[in-house]
């Protein structure tokens, strides 16, 4: 897909933050901007429509920020990824490691349908522990992960090796 917005003015760079040593890349002013934003969402409906995604799966909470409009736009279902309980019915969950320690995520156990075709939607791809573990609650309940679409890719660290099997949408990367 052909990328001509320039998304990256539309992020602000914050250096130290959380942290000394780490440029944190804040989406807000793209979501504040709603011809940005808007271009943001249209992209990642074609993309949607380009892998013929039935439901579309986000993790807290960005990737609700992102995936609600893109699957509002295509009339199909958003299902949230979450930290353990956070969500109230019958949930499956899966362990991944983190640089120091380890994270679980959870998905409701009727979120997808065996052989459906889900499209992961996030706001950054950086190590890729977050979207693999997507990958594996989605397959768990038998569901076709068809591509994962991101508005940010941090490249230096290496998350897209994770992902050698699906297609992938970044919109910007640095």
């Amino acid at each position: 897909m052909k990328k001509t917005f320039d998304f990256k003015k539309y992020i602000a760079t914050i250096p130290g933050f959380p942290k000394e040593g780490i440029l944190f890349r804040d989406i807000t002013p793209l979501m504040l901007d709603g011809v940005a934003f808007k271009r943001a969402v249209s992209e990642m409906v074609e993309f949607a429509k380009i892998v013929g995604a039935e439901v579309i799966v986000g993790p807290e909470a960005r990737g609700f920020i992102f995936g609600c409009p893109v699957a509002n736009e295509l009339e199909i279902g958003f299902a949230p990824v979450r930290k353990p309980g956070k969500l109230p019915r019958e949930t499956i969950t899966v362990s991944y490691d983190l640089e120091y320690g380890s994270n679980e995520l959870s998905l409701h156990s009727d979120a997808v349908k065996p052989g459906q075709r889900v499209l992961i939607i996030d706001d950054l791809l950086a190590t890729g522990g977050t979207v693999k573990a997507t990958v594996e609650l989605v397959r768990k309940l038998g569901g076709r992960v068809v591509g994962a679409a991101f508005l940010i890719e941090l490249e230096d660290l290496k998350g897209r090796e994770l992902l050698k099997d699906i297609p992938i949408l970044t919109l910007m990367s640095y």
